[in-house]
């Protein structure tokens, strides 16, 4: 009878999502994350038979993450401001979460409708006073905009500088309340 795993299913999804926190996915092996560990690889190959599954929950542990960074507060150009500053403070998540192709094929609107929680759409009609039809409309040209940001800031084409970022997001928001 085998011995039973000292450690656990979860510890290693914690240790592979620190370990891309700090050295990005591509650091994200089983050799590396038995070292991580402290112990060999038989562990982590047994839970995970394939490195697939690992990166998926760390994916899903990581996305917790952001979406907990992010909604901290209702208000929505504090969320579009933190979006950019996780890019910022977090660089490694932020390429893991949006620039390792795991939304190759899919549609910008269809992603966001899909996945944007209905709290930061009532936000942006509660602070843009305007209708939810109008906010769903607004957000999805604002998260554009946000992501595009934050894209930049994370791979260090641009210096994140919160103060810039405010103005830039508050004259977008003006821009667009006048023109919907």
């Amino acid at each position: 009878m085998p011995r039973k795993p000292t450690t656990t299913k979860d510890e290693m999804i914690e240790a592979a999502f620190q370990l891309i926190r700090r050295e990005g996915s591509s650091a994200l092996t089983v050799r590396r994350l038995a070292d991580e560990l402290g112990c060999s690889t038989q562990p982590i190959m047994y839970q995970f038979p394939n490195l697939k599954e690992l990166t998926d929950l760390t994916y899903e542990r990581a996305d917790m993450f952001h979406t907990g960074y992010i909604l901290s507060d209702d208000d929505f150009m504090e969320i579009g401001l933190r979006y950019i500053r996780f890019a910022d403070e977090e660089p490694q998540l932020f390429r893991f979460l949006f620039q390792s192709g795991r939304f190759d094929g899919f549609n910008l609107i269809d992603l966001i409708r899909d996945n944007v929680d209905d709290s930061i759409i009532a936000a942006a009609a509660r602070d843009m006073e305007m209708d939810q039809a109008k906010a769903v409309e607004c957000f999805e040209i604002l998260f554009a905009m946000v992501h595009g940001y934050a894209s930049l800031v994370a791979n260090n084409a641009i210096e994140y500088n919160e103060g810039s970022m405010r103005k830039i997001l508050d004259t977008a928001a003006g821009g667009l309340m006048g023109a919907l």
